[in-house]
């Protein structure tokens, strides 16, 4: 759903190889676009994150911008990056919101909804 015509995509990836289940700890990379419907630049302040494993322990993370940016959207323009987290269980969600800032300096929360983070054949 787009909010305030920013349009937030996610994929999810498990890392095998960063994660080391004997000792619960599953690894995974998600990549977001962030793409501008609007006719105004924005540009990314900062993130907030709400991060549930199957235990429901829940770890919020805020910060400024993403992967060390506070990147500049133009109208039609989509920024993609990739991130990571790790969770203690086989699976868990993610969702959140970045604050963005369009050029008048009014700022605006783009809501990202809920997403699945599992180990593959871990969700039945």
């Amino acid at each position: 759903m787009a909010a305030h015509d920013i349009d937030i995509s996610v994929q999810t990836q498990y890392l095998t190889e960063q994660s080391d289940p004997d000792n619960d700890r599953y690894a995974f990379a998600y990549t977001i676009g962030i793409e501008n419907h609007s006719t105004e630049a924005v540009t990314l302040l900062s993130r907030h994150w709400i991060i549930t494993d199957d235990n429901n322990q829940v770890e919020e993370v805020r910060g400024e911008g993403v992967v060390g940016l506070q990147p500049l959207i133009q109208p039609g323009q989509k920024f993609v990056y990739t991130s990571g987290a790790v969770l203690t269980t086989q699976f868990g969600t993610m969702q959140g919101s970045y604050t963005m800032a369009r050029t008048d300096g009014s700022r605006f929360d783009a809501d990202i909804p809920a997403f699945l983070l599992s180990k593959p054949h871990s969700v039945h």
